[in-house]
This record gives C-alpha cells, sequence and structure tokens, in this order.
C-alpha cells in the first residue's frame, strides 16, 4: 500500500500555513479542557471528598499545561534526541542555527519531554493553590490520551515516525510525490512498513482513554489520589514499549544493549513510579476530602 498524498497544510491563510500538527495539539488541548472541566465539576466521583480545584481555577492552569506541552515537549526532544540543538545556541554559524532549538516549526517534539513539562506545570500550580497534587493529577491524565490520539494520527498524515519494515498485508510504503519532492527523496525508502503512527493512536489513545474513563466513571477511583495517575503512567509505558518492537528507532539509535529503544528506556520509569503509585493508592483507605 502507497502513503496517501496528504499534504501537512490544512489550509494556506495568506503567508500562515495552517498545519495538521498544530490542529492536532489545537483539539487536544480544547477537548481535553473540556473533558477535565466535566470531571472536575462531577463532585459524586469525588465522594466523600472533592476536587481538587474549581473551574475557573482549571482556566488558569489550562495556559501552563500548555506551555509545559510545548517547551517540554521541544526542550525534550532536544535532550533526547538531538543534544546539538542545544550546543548550537553558542556554536551555531547563523542567527538561524544558532536558535533551531526554538524553531518548533521545523519539526522535533517529544512525549516524554512534554509529559514531564506538563508535571512540572501541575506541581507549580497546585502547590500555589494548595491543591491536593496526587487528585490534581488524577484530573489531568484522562485528559492526556485526547492529546496522544490526535498526535498520533497527525503523525501518521505527516508521514513521520513510521514503523519497521514489515510484510503484513496492512503494510504502507511512507513514499509518494509530495515527500520525493520536499525531501528529495524518500527517508523511510521504498520498503513496506509498521504504520506504527495508528497502532499508537489505537492504544496510547483509544485503549487507553477507555480505561482510564472506566477508572474514574465506573470503578470510582478518583476516591484513591495517585490510582488514576498511575494508570495512566503504567498504560502508556507499556503500550509505548511494547509498540517500540514495531516502531523504527531514530537515526543513529539503533544499537542500544539488550535490543532497547530510547523510547523503551524513557517509559521504564514511567512504569516503575506508575506501579508505585496504584500500589500506594489501592492500599490506603479513600480520603475523606482532598487537601
Amino acid at each position: 500500500m502507497t502513503f496517501p498524498e496528504f499534504d501537512p497544510v490544512l489550509i494556506q491563510i495568506g503567508p500562515l500555513p495552517l498545519r495538521w500538527y498544530a490542529l492536532a495539539y489545537v483539539t487536544g488541548i480544547v477537548l481535553g479542557w473540556v473533558y477535565a472541566a466535566r470531571i472536575l465539576k462531577t463532585e459524586r466521583l469525588w465522594a466523600p471528598g472533592r476536587p481538587p480545584i474549581t473551574g475557573p481555577q482549571l482556566d488558569d492552569l489550562v495556559l501552563w499545561i500548555t506551555l509545559g506541552i510545548i517547551l517540554g515537549g521541544r526542550f525534550g526532544y532536544a535532550l533526547f534526541y538531538q543534544p546539538v540543538l542545544f550546543g548550537q545556541l553558542f556554536t551555531g554559524e547563523t542567527l538561524g542555527e544558532r536558535f533551531e532549538l526554538f524553531q518548533l516549526w521545523t519539526g522535533g517534539m517529544s512525549f516524554h519531554g512534554g509529559f514531564l513539562g506538563v508535571c512540572l506545570a501541575i506541581a507549580w500550580f497546585g502547590r500555589r493553590q494548595g491543591a491536593n497534587l496526587l487528585s490534581l493529577g488524577d484530573a489531568i491524565a484522562p485528559v492526556a490520551t485526547i492529546g496522544l490520539f490526535f498526535g498520533r494520527i497527525a503523525n501518521f498524515i505527516n508521514g513521520e515516525l513510521w514503523g519497521r519494515t514489515t510484510d503484513v498485508p496492512w503494510a504502507i510504503r511512507f513514499c509518494n510525490a509530495r515527500i520525493e519532492q520536499m525531501y528529495g527523496f524518500c527517508p523511510a525508502g521504498n520498503e513496506p512498513r509498521h504504520p506504527s503512527q495508528l497502532y499508537e493512536a489505537a492504544l496510547e489513545g483509544l485503549l487507553l482513554f477507555a480505561v482510564l474513563s472506566l477508572a474514574v466513571w465506573k470503578w470510582r477511583l478518583l476516591t484513591k489520589p495517585g490510582f488514576v495517575t498511575g494508570l495512566f503512567l503504567v498504560g502508556y509505558g507499556l503500550s509505548r514499549a511494547v509498540l517500540e518492537t514495531v516502531r523504527q528507532p531514530d537515526a543513529g539509535m539503533e544499537n542500544y544493549p539488550l535490543g532497547l529503544t530510547m523510547g523503551m528506556m524513557l517509559s521504564i520509569p514511567m512504569i516503575l513510579i506508575g506501579g508505585w503509585l496504584v500500589y500506594r493508592a489501592w492500599t490506603r483507605p479513600p480520603v475523606a476530602a482532598a487537601d
């Protein structure tokens, strides 16, 4: 199957291109905002406690989370995958090279970096507001799966982060006239590959959203601070680690020991911390109130 002739630019408004990737970020943040507001407003989900923050406080938090996603995602990408971008701040020969680290439109965002950015934003905001940080994380964790879904769909449309070569019937050749014109060649080659972006959208997005929704709405686990957050960490970490076996490793990062990839190594701490949070929450009685 040949990769469709997707245009990464959804619409051109004068000199300003609106890209699918930007639309994915905006859609994920807006829908996540709406979903988090619904969770916080449904007080029975927190009983006998109470939600960690109010609706107006959530409105303020969204701004800091957005900054955490963007800055954490970009700096995390540079730290984990392209550390040369930091060095170019001092050694770049042109102004463009010196400030490439901040050129978000050139591509290069890391989920793990964005995740750390969001964690810092939640911790900073929660402490300022006197909110229970674990309960606040529980309100935000289910929202992250929405952004993951749209982000992976955008990765597919852009023809990036493709999978390893394979002969499965649904394999895709990530090469078409647009890609050849853009790069002068096809970075993925002409071999059929796993559409790993769609696998990730299904597991990290849809399936994990369903599991966390059950945890919130049916199993009433918001009464145990940290459980939903831990469940997200374990669910994402396991999904990412498994799918790394069919996802093409980043250039220059193919030969880590034991067959590990950078994505696997960054996901292992998430699984361990998430497992500890689930155990901690499960072995403690429900809170009487969210501090």
